[in-house]
């Protein structure tokens, strides 16, 4: 606390709205009191994040409120993270917020707002009639009053991390400044991973059946959703519906880590050391961090489908079938199947995101009044919608990848190129072939989704992410 005049202001401002707010004048301001303050001060409701400052931020006593150094050692923290979110929504750097610049922050996450609605923002914390907003005034709003902005929408409206449905072709999520300063990111990220894990185990046997019913369901067999689980019980037991699992699960933690690393150096190149991005700059860098990822790890994906195919007693685990692949059909073996599956993230990223920034600026321009949490369900709904669009439109591209990748291991299957493949499947089979297996794969989205966020909520809880 201790330094220059700054600082000795900063202390005389807190100690001046200290007095103001104890009322009992005990030395101690609690949240009744806050709550009572800023009534008199003509504002609303204290945030949850000020409450909980109030009551616990180092208080040695959590429910007598903090003292004068304890209210002090608060506000500079609160006041700290204030300027780093002033100065995001400075674009120009000029020590002030004007109209367009709240516009075009609110449009960087696809929110549209109006001109109008816009003036009304600034007039709430503009007390000079200059129409511009400087550090001092968005201080003085912000400090104690409700913070609902650009970086609350950021935190409310993750479903990358969050929601895991067996694909990683969505567009990484937004991390705000705070959460990579306290280091909540990569904890976000652990969590997300967990629950991918415990996901895809979870819808294992569907996931199975998917990629059994892509490669080897025809019009001539008439392979079924019930014909499909027979078969593999029939052939292997129940364990044989897990097959492929191990590698699926294993895959989560690098393709996430490249995945997001890759985005942050693209979005850093694409807009320098801005921390948001447009939505359509969104759409490129993820879909090229996807790429980054994907290449990467691609040969895992070969391994996925030839392990998830497999016959018993076929290959003895991971490694063996990674060299058997190896041996008899080359190196070029564990990119079968590349360019399809890289052109799938176009659909595929693309229209998650247009669908998911469609659902969420609906409901924060309906519905919004208080806060920009929408809540598990509103959240669980547009992140299923948005994720199941994408897979309807990248669902061709993903058959064919998995065909490509599987059809040297099967006894005479034509060995065909992506076009080849796409004219015989259509020839044959007509557009539905294309769709084949989509059924299990609807199936397993909501139980998916729905493990998944339970079992992220828990890992946010354990690894101690703090929730606002």
């Amino acid at each position: 606390m201790r330094g220059g005049p700054g600082d000795a202001e900063r202390r005389q401002r807190w100690g001046r709205l200290f007095e103001e707010l104890d009322s009992n004048k005990d030395g101690r301001v609690d949240v009744r009191e806050l709550r009572q303050g800023l009534a008199r001060l003509g504002g609303g409701d204290p945030d949850r994040d000020t409450q909980q400052g109030i009551s616990s931020e180092g208080d040695a006593d959590p429910g007598g409120g903090l003292d004068l150094e304890e209210f002090s050692r608060y506000l500079q923290e609160r006041e700290q993270r204030l300027l780093l979110l002033f100065h995001s929504l400075d674009r120009n750097q000029d020590g002030h917020i004007d109209v367009s610049e709240i516009q075009q922050s609110f449009r960087a996450l696809g929110i549209s707002i109006s001109l109008e609605q816009a003036e009304k923002i600034l007039h709430s914390m503009d007390r000079d009639g200059t129409m511009t907003i400087d550090w001092q005034e968005w201080r003085d709003h912000f400090l104690l009053h409700s913070l609902e902005n650009v970086e609350d929408v950021v935190y409310f409206w993750k479903h990358s991390t969050v929601l895991d449905i067996g694909e990683c072709l969505t567009v990484p999520d937004e991390f705000s400044e705070q959460e990579k300063l306290t280091g909540m990111w990569w904890k976000q990220l652990v969590a997300g991973a967990v629950a991918g894990a415990v996901s895809r185990t979870g819808t294992a046997p569907l996931d199975r059946l998917k990629v059994f019913m892509q490669v080897h369901a025809s019009k001539t067999n008439k392979l079924n959703i019930l014909g499909g689980l027979k078969s593999m019980i029939r052939e292997g037991g129940m364990r044989s519906l897990w097959r492929g699992n191990g590698i699926n699960v294993l895959k989560i933690a690098p393709e996430s880590a490249i995945k997001f690393m890759a985005y942050e150096q693209i979005k850093r190149a694409i807009r320098g050391q801005q921390e948001t991005l447009h939505v359509q700059e969104r759409f490129v860098a993820g879909s090229l961090a996807g790429a980054t990822a994907q290449t990467i790890i691609y040969p895992m994906e070969v391994l996925k489908t030839r392990l998830t195919l497999r016959r018993t007693g076929q290959y003895k685990g991971l490694l063996d079938c990674a060299w058997q692949i190896l041996e008899r059909e080359g190196p070029r073996a564990f990119y079968r199947g590349y360019l399809p599956n890289v052109l799938g993230i176009i659909p595929y990223a693309g229209i998650d995101l247009a669908v998911y920034e469609t659902l969420k600026n609906r409901w924060l321009q309906q519905y919004s009044r208080d806060s920009a949490d929408p809540g598990i369900l509103v959240l669980l709904a547009c992140g299923t919608i948005s994720s199941t669009c994408g897979q309807i439109a990248s669902y061709p591209l993903a058959l064919v990848r998995t065909r490509m990748q599987a059809q040297a291991s099967i006894e005479g299957a034509p060995q065909l190129s992506m076009l080849g493949l796409l004219r015989h499947i259509l020839s044959q089979e007509g557009v539905w072939g294309l769709y084949r297996g989509i059924a299990p794969n609807f199936m397993k989205v909501i139980p998916a989704v729905s493990i998944s966020y339970v079992v992220y909520e828990n890992m946010k809880q354990a690894l101690g992410v703090t929730s606002r």
